[in-house]
């Protein structure tokens, strides 16, 4: 293949082209970077669900700015795996365009087909799944819980298989179930932490944290997205904790528990109060 040219690679009118171009220079066994072309899918992969986690977190922030520059990194992810396969042989970045470029059209036929766009949201879904199910089983992906991939954040990769045995019937009829379910396992856990193993511990732990993942999901709430406002909560009031006692000249670490506590509850006070405002 023809070395891409310079005027290509610093045309910043270049577009997608521009994007390729260099990451094959990149990727140049001869002239590339060494790092680059040290890596292997595998080793990419942590980069890779770090920068979709970045976009969630510029969303969640609502830093527009922040959120173009996040986007070309998980952009540059994809192209990145892609030349990893190209160079391999396996498949080229105009595959994976293709592929998802044919997928939309199919999993859409009431915008690019036959089918009438006068359906509810929810029948909508309903069809969408029934396409990703015939997608499945064209995959010889039989089980119900088949392709749900082990990669994912682990509650996210809870609520998806809930979801799926849900389907099938294997799930609690309201939350009243899943609240008692939330009470045993939380007793097990205690009994667990003061009689049995680390490891009967752990699984107890996992145990509940599943419920609370599947409480998560009958009331309509997304799991992982209710923990990251928790702990936008928690760094923002221990923040608070943090400026009031610089304001005296002091850290955590010079302070006690009682104080600490007090300062907690007067960022809390005052998050109340601006919120009724």
């Amino acid at each position: 293949m023809p070395r891409d040219s310079d005027a290509l690679i610093h045309d910043p009118q270049g577009g997608m082209p521009r994007l390729l171009a260099i990451m094959r220079r990149l990727r140049d066994p001869n002239t590339g970077c060494p790092w680059d072309i040290e890596q292997t899918f595998a080793t990419i992969a942590p980069y890779t669900i770090e920068e979709a986690y970045e976009v969630a977190d510029a969303i969640e922030r609502q830093a527009w700015g922040e959120l173009q520059s996040e986007l070309g990194d998980l952009l540059f992810q994809s192209v990145f795996h892609a030349q990893m396969a190209e160079d391999a042989g396996l498949f080229a970045f105009d595959d994976v365009v293709r592929a998802i470029a044919d997928k939309m059209v199919a999993r859409h036929p009431h915008v690019f087909g036959d089918e009438s766009r006068d359906k509810s949201a929810e029948q909508q879904t309903v069809d969408w799944e029934r396409v990703k199910a015939a997608e499945r089983a064209a995959k010889a992906e039989t089980g119900v819980l088949d392709g749900v991939a082990v990669g994912l954040p682990a509650l996210l990769r809870a609520v998806k298989l809930q979801k799926r045995a849900a389907r099938v019937g294997f799930d609690w009829p309201s939350t009243d179930e899943v609240l008692d379910k939330i009470v045993e396992e939380s007793r097990e856990l205690v009994e667990a932490r003061d009689t049995l193993t680390e490891a009967e511990q752990f699984e107890e732990f996992g145990d509940l944290l599943f419920v609370m993942a599947n409480l998560g999901r009958h009331l309509n709430i997304d799991p992982e997205a209710a923990l990251r406002a928790a702990n936008a909560k928690f760094t923002r009031r221990f923040r608070h904790i943090e400026a009031a006692l610089a304001a005296t000249g002091r850290k955590p670490d010079d302070s006690d528990l009682a104080e600490m506590d007090a300062l907690w509850d007067a960022a809390k006070a005052a998050e109340k109060a601006a919120k009724r405002l």
